[in-house]
């Protein structure tokens, strides 16, 4: 699909804004910071990341944005055995964090999707935030068609969170990454309602743009809708990349994946040229890669979408 310099710069800040969120978020996972806390990259946290690392919410996106631009089509057989095999090699590399639903699936180390998603399915417990995290690259491959993108976006969640919240969820963001990259706003949340149950979330984005307790009111996100609406509810209240990021952080809990999540809308909200430069030098992760190889994987994107 060919995009403006504008749309371009915002689609690149889809991978970029997830990492650095992820990163950001790092050292406060399963902490509530104070109103005084300082919000930096410096790494360290319950799992001793290093500065700018950025954790398992990255780095099984990335897994994703490989098969979309190794493959193209995500909601192909082709695009999600290529997603799936992607997970297991980073299962195989014995990462130091992972959710306890995704663990429990790629255990299994399933080599086709369908597989996978059997798995999944056997699962009581299954709406966890872990497919919502990784959600945001399958926006960049299939911009130009909002069902592919849908289809795309169930596909990809129910490898591992074969349920109706987190699938919806994914659905959401995802549409709302699509918009914002392609008309550099916000609308796509709310225009992405049609596809989902509408009853049930709308209330939910009303209650997160009205609310000043988003500790209180969202407390649980460690699961899909909570982490939803804790992201919303950051990128509502503040007007900037940098605001909406700390804001996501400051909310404590599971601060490093709900920042994960603002960081794929915001990003392409106001582009990766908005990911301020000392964030951008530190951003780094699995499979050995930093800020330009974001930008540069999201070309490939582009080029086969």
């Amino acid at each position: 699909m060919t995009l403006t310099a504008a749309q371009r710069d915002r689609a690149q800040g889809v991978l970029l804004g997830t990492a650095a969120g992820d990163a950001l978020g790092a050292g406060y996972e399963f902490t509530f910071p104070t109103a005084t806390t300082a919000i930096a990259m410096n790494g360290g946290g319950t799992f001793q990341w290093a500065p700018g690392e950025w954790t398992d919410d990255t780095s099984m996106a990335i897994a994703i944005a490989i098969a979309a631009a190794e493959v193209g089509d995500l909601h192909s057989v082709a695009g999600q055995d290529a997603v799936a095999a992607g997970f297991v090699r980073w299962w195989d590399t014995r990462p130091k964090d992972v959710g306890r639903q995704t663990s429990a699936v790629l255990a299994r180390r399933s080599s086709t999707a369908k597989a996978m998603r059997a798995v999944a399915s056997t699962l009581i417990r299954r709406g966890g935030n872990g497919s919502l995290m990784r959600t945001a690259p399958v926006a960049l491959a299939s911009l130009n068609d909002i069902d592919v993108t849908v289809a795309a976006a169930i596909a990809i969640s129910s490898l591992t969170h074969n349920d109706q919240r987190a699938n919806e969820a994914c659905v959401l963001w995802t549409l709302a990454i699509r918009h914002a990259v392609l008309h550099g706003n916000y609308a796509g949340l709310r225009a992405a309602l049609p596809y989902v149950d509408a009853e049930y979330w709308e209330p939910l984005l009303d209650q997160a743009e009205q609310t000043d307790q988003p500790r209180e009111s969202f407390g649980k996100n460690g699961w899909c809708v909570d982490a939803l609406l804790s992201a919303w509810w950051a990128i509502t209240h503040t007007d900037s990349l940098p605001a909406a990021l700390e804001a996501a952080v400051r909310i404590g809990g599971d601060a490093d994946t709900v920042a994960a999540i603002t960081g794929g809308l915001v990003g392409a909200r106001w582009g990766a040229s908005a990911v301020p430069t000392h964030w951008r030098d530190r951003v780094h992760g699995y499979p050995g890669l930093r800020a330009n190889d974001l930008t540069e994987l999201t070309d490939r994107i582009i080029a086969t979408s």
